[in-house]
């Protein structure tokens, strides 16, 4: 189906609708993105929307413009022109005959993202949404910037978006086809350029911050997320500002939707949609109301793993709010360990490759990627560690960390992890933050710090709700690195440590779980022949004649064909990450992504590579895309840039 905007651009939808839907008319449910309804999120769109479509909803899964079947050029992520165009459907699709007006919209990562946005734009149609796996904050809390740190999934996603909407539209549904594609190719931005020209807070960070005004949203919103995933503190943040009517679940999932995530427990994360959408969208008293303000799932410690099938744990409800209110206990730090009143006098001069036990920034493509034993980058870093507990701690919130400290360098950065030390020593990340410490006073107008100065720091980590076991102990562990988590500073930092103190969010134990969910539940898989299967593989590597550490990361997507209509297609991606020790201005990051489509006797192809470097005062950015046609090279560009530095 077309839907076509003010412009003339025409967007490319898949619906699925109840067969009586024009005599009886139902509400509707859009779902936005940038990754392709044909071939790229088909597995979980087969899964999901179908299923409410048979419980009374049209479920519309709508192409972006510049992307997968749609018309028109993508220029970055959440322009007003993408917010425009959402405004604009939401619009054409209450004027359907088969809607009955009320519209509702709903999405994981970047749909999570613009049915935040678009709520915030009141289109009067859109009266609920509900936001996966999302934030209110782009600059503070997403994929670019953390703690005013230069995350490197700033490149690494940026390589990823650089093949994804490199790919042509599917040749059978278009006769332009082949026009389209080498439009796309010719304007395709290379997005970390973009995105290394803000390096503070301004206001290309501001647009789509719904942070900015919470009030602007009157959409009712579930907002859900997992403690495996990048975007944690979305949850409760929304819980505690909007005004809107709102509720929050969180589990222990990476970033995926409930319903099919893992870790397990899964939820029947359909059953609670319905409720959400037969209440705001049907009128229908479903209960939702009536829901605590805050579902989340208190995992139990467990011993420090890659990859986890299943966390043991239990669920937690708060009925008012999210975890703000919670009891808390301070512990100092001092030379004496984590919870013991004295002299703080510590120095931190972490190797540059400290944070190689961080795990990926979000964990997303299902390879080995949750943080492991963390005793390694521990050996490199300041530790703080308790006495064994006397009872078990939930700690549910988000703890913060105040120190008082001194550079040697005009620019440094920390990064602090909050860890459960097991009895023989194996250490679990439970939660962690970072700061640039130019950064210590404001995102906005960052300042150099003055060497040999003791400044006063905040720094709050992120959300969690995890039980450390008595007998157990509790550790900080702070390094004045974390890769390839961030980019490092410009000169290797000594920070000088005089005190210290954490806050934690204590919670009452939980015995039983508090409330309890339907089991999952889905439509039939997508059908698919496997022709390639899929593989992850992370591997770790020191050059003995350079010193150079590498991380490698491999993921095969695999290769499938759609057996309702043919269609071919798969992919691959690597990165690299290397760095020596001794000197930040050795950081690289390499990343490569191969996109297959194939019809018939077609097959058409595009390679995207993308690099980074830096030294002392700019950074490096170059990348290539290479297009072929049955084997023919029809398409190659490469782009270079370098841009300065700012406290960065």
């Amino acid at each position: 189906m077309g839907i076509i905007m003010p412009d003339g651009c025409r967007l490319s939808a898949r619906v699925w609708r109840p067969v009586d839907a024009t005599d009886a008319p139902v509400p509707a449910i859009l779902e936005y993105l940038p990754y392709r309804k044909r071939d790229g999120t088909t597995a979980r769109d087969a899964l999901t929307h179908p299923w409410f479509a048979k419980r009374g909803y049209a479920c519309i899964r709508v192409d972006m413009r510049g992307n997968g079947d749609s018309e028109g050029l993508m220029e970055d992520e959440y322009t007003q022109q993408e917010l425009d165009d959402a405004v604009a459907v939401i619009r054409w699709l209450a004027d359907q005959p088969w809607c009955s007006g009320a519209v509702g919209m709903m999405g994981i990562s970047w749909g999570g993202f613009n049915a935040l946005q678009v709520a915030a734009l009141k289109p009067e149609p859109l009266k609920a949404i509900i936001t996966l796996c999302s934030t209110a904050d782009r600059y503070a809390d997403d994929i670019h910037y953390k703690g005013g740190c230069l995350l490197n999934e700033n490149l690494g996603w940026g390589a990823t978006m650089w093949s994804y909407s490199s790919r042509p539209p599917d040749p059978a549904l278009r006769d332009d086809w082949r026009a389209l594609w080498l439009e796309r190719l010719r304007n395709e931005p290379f997005l970390p350029s973009v995105w290394l020209r803000h390096q503070t807070r301004d206001a290309y960070w501001q647009h789509g911050s719904v942070c900015e005004d919470f009030s602007a949203i009157q959409a009712a919103t579930l907002a859900v997320g997992g403690w495996g995933d990048a975007y944690k503190n979305t949850v409760p943040l929304l819980v505690e500002q909007l005004d809107a009517p709102v509720k929050g679940i969180i589990g222990p999932w990476v970033h995926k939707y409930p319903h099919f995530a893992t870790p397990e427990p899964r939820i029947g994360f359909l059953q609670e949609a319905l409720r959400w959408w037969d209440h705001w969208l049907k009128g229908i008293d479903t209960g939702v109301e009536s829901d605590p303000d805050y579902r989340a799932y208190l995992m139990d410690g467990v011993r420090p793993a890659r990859w986890y099938t299943e966390r043991p744990g239990h669920w937690i409800t708060e009925d008012r709010g999210a975890t703000s209110h919670l009891p808390t206990v301070t512990l100092a730090l001092s030379d004496k360990g984590l919870g013991e009143a004295g002299p703080l006098s510590a120095k931190i001069r972490s190797p540059h490759h400290c944070g190689l036990d961080g795990g990926e920034y979000c964990a997303i493509w299902l390879g080995p990627d949750m943080p492991g034993d963390q005793r390694a980058d521990d050996a490199l870093s300041a530790c703080f560690d308790s006495a064994p507990l006397d009872q078990d701690m939930d700690i549910v919130g988000a703890p913060r960390l105040r120190l008082r400290l001194g550079s040697d360098k005009a620019q440094a950065q920390i990064a602090v992890r909050l860890n459960h030390v097991h009895p023989d020593g194996a250490s679990t990340r439970v939660t962690y933050g970072v700061l640039n410490l130019t950064h210590r006073d404001s995102h906005t107008a960052p300042t150099a710090l003055t060497p040999g100065k003791l400044y006063e720091i905040e720094l709050d980590l992120d959300h969690i709700a995890y039980r450390v076991p008595k007998g157990h102990r509790l550790r900080i562990a702070i390094s004045s690195a974390y890769w390839p988590l961030i980019w490092p500073s410009p000169e290797t930092a000594e920070l000088n440590l005089t005190e210290g103190e954490i806050t934690l969010p204590q919670r009452k134990p939980a015995t039983l779980d508090e409330c309890t969910f339907p089991p999952p539940d889905a439509e039939e898989p997508w059908q698919i022949r496997s022709l390639r299967e899929p593989s992850n593989s992370r591997r770790v590597e020191t050059d003995m004649n350079t010193g150079t550490v590498k991380l490698m990361i491999d993921d095969d997507f695999g290769l499938v064909q759609d057996c309702a209509h043919g269609l071919i297609s798969g992919g691959s991606a690597h990165e690299t990450w290397s760095i020596h020790p001794d000197d930040p201005s050795t950081a690289h990051g390499m990343c490569r992504w191969v996109q297959d489509l194939r019809r018939d006797d077609l097959h058409l192809k595009t390679e995207a590579d993308c690099k980074m470097w830096s030294d002392h005062g700019h950074f490096y950015l170059q990348a290539t895309i290479k297009a072929f046609e049955n084997g023919s090279l029809v398409f190659s560009t490469t782009k270079e840039d370098r841009v300065i530095r700012e406290h960065m």
